[in-house]
């Protein structure tokens, strides 16, 4: 039995979103392809993340050294360590998230904050940054409504690159990227683009 954590990053209805639309179709082939599994769903909009500020950053680098940190400095941190926590005891972990003026929304920005922590999902060493989390799987679901898999946008796509950097810096390298993108650019063959690209992710959700 396999511990996986979906990760929403999109609080717009099924209807209005295809990055939802992947959500839920991935969320579903995979629970019937996979009932045993044990599923754990984070909607980060629900969630409400404070930003990671200079609080959380004192919370948590005096954590780490045994300092005596203030009353809110201290509930900062638990609420981060609530979440690496959480991350780091997935077997897998899928993110659906869309693109928003060429990155990632902001909820799923400050998620990765409180991720990024030294000591936990990474360590330095004298040649680089090493990874902590080994033994992983992951899935990216990201829809975008051009085309920025090639040509002259794909130097401005910073919210696939963005998630698989981070995922990489921490140790997880068996990463599956899904993308629908173009039905915007071209609402001729939007239905199309969107159904086939569901098509792959409901496939992909019972090998996953």
């Amino acid at each position: 039995m396999s511990n996986v954590l979906f990760i929403k990053a999109n609080n717009r209805a099924i209807d209005q979103s295809v990055s939802v639309k992947m959500y839920h179709e991935f969320l579903d082939a995979y629970k019937a392809n996979h009932p045993d599994d044990q599923i754990t769903e984070l909607d980060l909009f629900a969630e409400n993340l404070p930003y990671y500020d200079s609080t959380a950053i004192n919370g948590m680098f005096k954590a780490s050294r045994g300092i005596e940190a203030t009353p809110e400095e201290q509930a900062a941190a638990a609420n981060v360590t609530k979440y690496i926590d959480q991350f780091l005891a997935a077997d897998k972990i899928v993110f659906a998230f869309p693109l928003w003026n060429m990155t990632v929304p902001a909820v799923l920005h400050t998620y990765i904050d409180y991720l990024n922590q030294a000591g936990r999902t990474f360590k330095y060493t004298p040649e680089g940054v090493v990874g902590l989390v080994t033994g992983k799987k992951a899935v990216l679901l990201n829809a975008r409504g051009g085309n920025y898999s090639e040509g002259p946008m794909a130097a401005a796509e910073m919210a696939v690159n963005f998630v698989v950097r981070n995922l990489r810096q921490w140790g997880v390298q068996d990463i599956e990227t899904l993308i629908i993108e173009g039905h915007n650019q071209f609402p001729q063959e939007a239905e199309a683009i969107v159904q086939s690209g569901l098509e792959l992710v409901k496939k992909a959700a019972a090998g996953f």
